[in-house]
């Protein structure tokens, strides 16, 4: 009966501390879901984020030594400041609070489709560096054979970013 009451309490304690885990990896995911309240300078931002113009691209990675891509980029930037935020572009599909256009700032995440506009899945991403009532600029590595790498954009600039244009995201408070 002992050995049974013991096997017992383990399963129990096994489900339970399964269930804690599931449960804060679920709820405890802030970049993710909600803005984050942990203040950044915005001029440190934009001065770390412009230190690395000129870094090539480079697929899947987020290492200035190795290169960036859209995503590695914005997660290396935000994550000089230690905010956690998504790696992924495709992950800005449900993270952050929707910013109208006009109401961007600084530290705010643009979020565009990929090359395919008719895919309306998240696939690039970069940071705006402009405040309301300024022309929307935003720095991000860029694939495009006319100059890869990290680099200054306006979101004016080329009808190739309207069309791809999703949202804007805050995931960070920047003052």
């Amino acid at each position: 009966m002992e050995f049974r009451t013991y096997n017992l309490f383990k399963l129990m304690r096994k489900q339970f501390l399964i269930f804690l885990l599931s449960f804060f990896s679920i709820t405890n995911v802030p970049a993710q879901t909600n803005e984050i309240n942990f203040p950044i300078s915005a001029d440190s931002l934009v001065a770390f984020a412009k230190q690395q113009i000129g870094t090539k691209y480079c697929y899947a990675n987020c290492n200035p030594k190795k290169g960036f891509d859209c995503s590695g980029f914005v997660y290396y930037v935000f994550g000089h400041f230690n905010l956690k935020v998504p790696r992924a572009s495709m992950d800005y599909e449900k993270a952050g609070k929707i910013i109208h256009p006009d109401s961007c700032r600084i530290g705010d995440v643009i979020v565009f489709t990929g090359t395919n506009a008719k895919n309306r899945k998240p696939g690039h991403v970069g940071i705006i560096l402009s405040n309301p009532g300024e022309e929307i600029k935003f720095i991000h590595s860029s694939s495009s054979k006319k100059g890869s790498g990290v680099k200054i954009s306006t979101y004016k600039e080329s009808p190739y970013y309207k069309v791809r244009f999703i949202k804007i995201v805050r995931i960070a408070s920047v003052i």
